[in-house]
């Protein structure tokens, strides 16, 4: 593939929001219009770099807990995003060597990117799988080619349900992907909300739907809430990111990060 039918692949010249949290992380994986797009949503929320970081911090708090304290072995993350450091299956198989990993995402960047996902203990395995999050059944279907889905797995959902801009259609698909997985099972997930810095966070995001990039949608706690119907929410419940049982030894832990996130068990 040329470097001209790359960047046609990739639409270098609309921003995407794997790209932008990429730059938010200091990440290289971007384009002008990527920046451009995340130099404008830092005017009218300057916290966003600090909520790209929480984001992937309670990401790293929430795997850790789930593989070193849960017990569990099996993780299903649905919208990937580009690798990073601390991805699931590093965190995972740094706690529990026998950790096996199934990667979602339908981004041709996280595609080109996939073999940094794909390395694995000896003990463990990876895979990626190219779908969107609406597909559920293809997505489980690849899935139980590396996961038992007789066992519990932990289904990580880190800000992806927020391009499912139909309220009843997102209920719709988390509640398939939950249906899907044993009692012992986890969800995970992170989600904008409108309830921190509301205005900035709506005129962002109306901003961002207007440019032509795919569109998203942020939610209150209750509209977050749904999500873990039929589910036992952990302690601390439903918070922002950076208040998920955070690391005693942090002091950065602020109400200002405009990202809910919760971990609850299907009993």
């Amino acid at each position: 593939m040329t470097e001209d039918e790359l960047h046609k692949l990739l639409r270098t010249e609309v921003a995407h929001s794997a790209r932008v949290w990429n730059y938010l992380l200091g990440g290289e994986d971007n384009f002008a219009a990527d920046r451009e797009a995340a130099e404008y949503a830092l005017a009218l929320m300057p916290e966003l770099v600090q909520s790209a970081r929480a984001n992937r911090e309670f990401l790293g708090r929430a795997v850790q807990f789930l593989a070193a304290e849960a017990g569990v072995r099996q993780f299903l993350d649905i919208g990937t995003g580009l690798p990073t450091a601390g991805n699931t299956h590093e965190v995972a198989q740094a706690a529990a060597p026998d950790s096996r990993i199934v990667y979602v995402d339908n981004d041709p960047m996280v595609l080109v990117h996939a073999r940094a996902l794909l390395t694995s203990t000896p003990e463990g395995a990876t895979d990626y799988v190219e779908a969107d999050l609406r597909d559920t059944a293809p997505i489980l279907d690849r899935a139980a080619g590396i996961l038992d889905l007789t066992r519990p797995v932990a289904i990580m959902l880190l800000g992806i349900v927020n391009f499912v801009i139909d309220d009843a259609e997102a209920r719709t698909v988390v509640r398939r992907l939950v249906d899907a997985v044993p009692s012992g099972s986890y969800l995970v997930i992170s989600h904008p909300t409108t309830e921190v810095n509301g205005p900035a966070v709506e005129k962002s995001m109306r901003d961002w739907n207007e440019s032509g990039a795919a569109p998203i949608t942020a939610r209150t706690r209750e509209g977050i809430l749904v999500f873990f119907d039929g589910l036992e929410l952990l302690p601390p419940g439903l918070v922002t990111c950076s208040a998920w049982r955070p690391d005693p030894s942090r002091h950065e832990i602020t109400d200002k990060v405009s990202e809910f996130a919760g971990v609850g068990r299907k009993p």
